[in-house]
């Protein structure tokens, strides 16, 4: 089969990675930025273009979201398989006479950042039951966690990815905000961070919760509240501590 993947960015560089890496051949890697292709088609061994759309079996389009409608016009070939890596977009976002599916790898990518491709988990969606098994066998040769997955419930696990990553990768951020600004290495808290995450493997996230919301420790809220410098961290504190409180019902 004829792959072709259409994106230069950090899906694109490390669905090109899991799949040399897994003996999967690519005819192709096509997108805008030359100066990023270049290096991947360097480091991969995987031709490139910026022109030429090489003719595939199977296109996988692995750019920003407000940007699949657009580059889906650009593959003419009917008789395809073209499928999005968009975890909120529906298939039939794709525009073209192909046949369209959804190709969901829920991870965060880093280009810098090493990932076990063979655990992450890929959530597929086709029109029809043949190219279901073709994408089903694609993804378990990277994989070992693969499902089927409609877009309506592809859009909550999304959410939930929004929740349990994104969000959190924030928070970490504002953390280091704290402790940058009392000359505290932010290196020290990592033993905690990779404590709370690793604890959740083994227990519920709710039953795992520690902290002075759950403890109802108001001595301590208000204190943190006159540390803070700023409306929106005071804002953002209140807030989590609020809806922690809640979910215990203190």
């Amino acid at each position: 089969m004829q792959i072709v993947i259409i994106g230069s960015g950090n899906v694109a560089y490390h669905m090109a990675k899991a799949f040399r890496l897994n003996g999967i051949s690519l005819a192709q890697i096509f997108g805008r930025n030359e100066k990023e292709l270049s290096k991947i088609s360097e480091e991969l061994n995987i031709p490139y273009s910026t022109e030429y759309l090489e003719d595939a079996d199977l296109y996988i389009i692995c750019v920003s979201d407000n940007s699949v409608g657009e580059v889906s016009k650009m593959i003419t070939k009917k008789n395809c398989l073209v499928a999005h890596t968009s975890g909120s977009l529906p298939k039939e976002n794709l525009s073209g006479e192909y046949r369209k599916a959804s190709f969901y790898p829920l991870q965060t990518f880093s280009r810098s950042k090493e990932l076990e491709y063979d655990k992450i988990p890929f959530f597929i969606e086709t029109e029809n039951e043949e190219d279901t098994k073709t994408l089903f066998k694609l993804a378990s040769s990277i994989s070992k966690n693969v499902m089927e997955s409609t877009h309506e419930k592809r859009k909550y696990i999304h959410l939930t990815a929004v929740f349990a990553c994104n969000f959190v990768n924030h928070l970490f951020s504002r953390a280091k905000e704290i402790s940058d600004a009392q000359e505290i290495p932010f290196d020290y808290f990592l033993p905690l961070i990779d404590e709370t995450v690793q604890k959740i493997h083994e227990i519920e996230p709710k039953q795992a919760q520690t902290g002075p919301a759950v403890r109802n420790d108001l001595r301590v809220l208000e204190l943190h509240e006159q540390l803070l410098q700023d409306e929106e961290s005071i804002s953002i504190y209140k807030t989590m501590n609020h809806s922690i409180q809640k979910m215990y019902e203190l």
